[in-house]
């Protein structure tokens, strides 16, 4: 599925596509575009696609001035990318969970080695057709370069399209070093084509060399450095996708055999409060609202006691409805949780307590009589989950080993 997003980044709004698998998300990838693209290049949707086949959720987006991003490209530069690099990491953690793969290409790949140490929960990186420095980007506008250096700026052709290049972005570009490379920590995949015209092996080598392992180097053999063929660009996001398996999270919750019938399992989703939830046949998420830290993505552990009690109450209705042809129409169950004090108990006086109270609000709609309706409502406390929170209950917990 894919879903348009934008966030903010120094102010300006950038805009983005994620896109995430049909089944359990296994982690999220960020994914930054080459120099002068955008996120909709041939080889990164094609690469977001094939990664969401593997269970991985993949958010690419248009840097400052690129696409349909807010900016002027002018006023760029390589430290300004980083910058949006990091504010799509920053709504990925608050409207999702944190990167764990970061993918670059071409200049992104110099960006996500830059920046990839600033971001903890990233635990692996991947490069296609990088540059070893970033000012290596600047060959692409040799002819312009004593100009902008006297004249402050130049037009430059890049690709077929007109871009303004202004000193800051060289001198910026410049004062990049490759030192993170080294110091990176994290798994790295080094992909590059022999034959790469733009950016060449060399250039591979050199990050190869400096980084340190685990660290891994895939030849993209016959590709150009956009990977304008389908073949190539598939072929390097299914190896990204079963070379990043060894570091990233366990299979997806979703490959897991299913629970037993009348089982339930929980599990945590994003480490935080989010959890999957799933029976023999379903799977639903669990989580809190924002305001105590979690990210609403599902309902809260009391909205679901509440739903189970209102859907065994509207279901028990029903069976009873139709067994005793009664006109039930339609059955509305809306409830609400709160405590109140206790009242009426020994010592209550002397101690109050507290003490959970459901509140059930029952519409019964159809052609029924004030008997009928006062019967439906003696039926509602007979539901299976009604009895159950009535009872007695005993929880027995024991601990497990993996």
């Amino acid at each position: 599925m894919r879903q348009k997003v934008k966030f903010e980044s120094d102010g300006l709004m950038l805009s983005g596509a994620l896109e995430t698998p049909d089944g359990d998300i296994r982690c999220y990838a960020l994914f930054a575009h080459c120099f002068t693209c955008g996120k909709d290049v041939a080889a990164a949707s094609r690469i977001a696609r094939a990664l969401t086949a593997a269970g991985i959720a993949v958010l690419r987006f248009d840097f400052t001035g690129l696409g349909n991003s807010d900016g002027d490209f002018a006023n760029t530069n390589f430290s300004s990318n980083i910058q949006d690099l990091m504010a799509a990491t920053d709504f990925l953690r608050s409207e999702h969970a944190a990167p764990e793969l970061l993918i670059g290409h071409s200049l992104g790949g110099a960006a996500v080695l830059a920046m990839a140490a600033q971001v903890p929960e990233v635990k692996a990186v991947a490069t296609i057709g990088a540059p070893h420095r970033a000012d290596h980007v600047a060959h692409n506008f040799n002819a312009s370069l004593e100009q902008i250096a006297a004249e402050g700026s130049a037009k430059v052709d890049l690709g077929g399209r007109e871009f303004v290049i202004k000193k800051q972005f060289l001198d910026d570009l410049a004062a990049y070093e490759a030192s993170e490379i080294g110091r990176l920590r994290k798994a790295l995949l080094v992909m590059h084509a022999p034959l790469d015209a733009t950016v060449p092996l060399q250039e591979a080598e050199k990050i190869y060399l400096e980084a340190r392992h685990p660290k891994s180097f895939i030849s993209l053999d016959g590709a150009d450095h956009l990977l304008s063929n389908k073949q190539d660009s598939e072929y390097a996001a299914a190896t990204i996708a079963a070379w990043a398996s060894r570091y990233l999270n366990p299979s997806p919750v979703g490959n897991e055999p299913a629970p037993a019938a009348g089982h339930v399992r929980v599990q945590e989703k994003d480490h935080k409060f989010a959890q999957y939830v799933r029976s023999d046949s379903h799977n639903w998420l669990a989580d809190e609202p924002t305001k105590v830290g979690g990210k609403n993505s599902g309902p809260d552990p009391y909205e679901h006691l509440l739903a189970s009690l209102g859907a065994c109450t509207s279901m028990t209705l029903r069976m009873y409805a139709q067994r005793k042809q009664l006109p039930l129409a339609h059955v509305k169950v809306e409830l609400s949780h709160g405590r109140d004090y206790a009242k009426d108990c020994e010592g209550c006086e002397e101690n109050p307590r507290q003490i959970d109270v459901i509140d059930r609000q029952v519409l019964l709609e159809g052609d029924l009589s004030q008997a009928q309706r006062e019967r439906l409502l003696q039926i509602a406390d007979r539901c299976p989950v009604h009895r159950t929170l009535h009872n007695e209950l005993q929880v027995k917990t024991r601990l497990v080993v993996s």
